[in-house]
């Protein structure tokens, strides 16, 4: 079973209309016990990062994040679901999760070409899981904010907008990406079957 997490902030229908494509054993939930239970669980998120705390700390579902990830049930966490994991944003100057080290930071307005960042951009990936076999190495991109990690050897893709920036993340069982693999294509799906493979 596939849960994504709903509590109430995140691109939820498109993330499991792209599921759907390799189970229909997907379920968009809030139960506790579901998502306890499932063999993948995936935490999305659009909009701002201080909205998406607050409405995860009111759905009362940080304990079974932390549990999910404890017991290394394939994870992955999408967009402003990889942003929350980190300990610290830019955005509204709110903490995250805290799960990995790291902080969440505005692009430069001076730099980069526009802020937010909006469409297909290259990443360069390191050998993951999650990459194998993918048709090509662009990706569908919408955010202001971008991950600075602490642990180098964690982070398994970067990019480009004006500054280099970390683009994925992968520690054991969980995976996370800034891009929307489900607005990505033929090479957003491969990503999210590869991720559905892993045990």
């Amino acid at each position: 079973m596939i849960a994504i997490i709903d509590y109430g902030a995140g691109n939820l229908f498109g993330v499991s209309n792209a599921l759907k494509q390799f189970s229909e054993d997907v379920f968009i939930t809030c139960d506790k016990d579901l998502i306890r239970n499932a063999d993948h669980v995936i935490l999305p998120g659009v909009g701002s990062f201080g909205d998406a705390m607050g409405s995860i700390k009111k759905s009362g579902l940080i304990e079974t994040v932390y549990e999910v990830i404890e017991k290394k049930t394939p994870f992955l966490g999408i967009c402003v679901g990889l942003q929350m994991c980190f300990e610290h944003s830019e955005e509204g100057d709110v903490a995250g999760l805290g799960i990995f080290p790291g902080k969440i930071k505005k692009f430069p307005v001076d730099i980069c070409k526009k802020v937010p960042q909006i469409g297909w951009n290259q990443v360069t990936m390191k050998e993951s899981l999650l990459f194998l076999d993918l048709p090509d190495n662009y990706f569908y991109f919408v955010h202001s904010y971008y991950l600075d990690a602490v642990n180098r050897d964690e982070v398994i893709a970067t990019a480009e907008y004006g500054i280099p920036f970390d683009c994925a993340y992968q520690k054991e069982n969980v995976f996370l990406t800034q891009f929307h693999p489900e607005k990505s294509g033929k090479t957003g799906l491969k990503l999210l079957e590869n991720f559905l493979k892993v045990k």
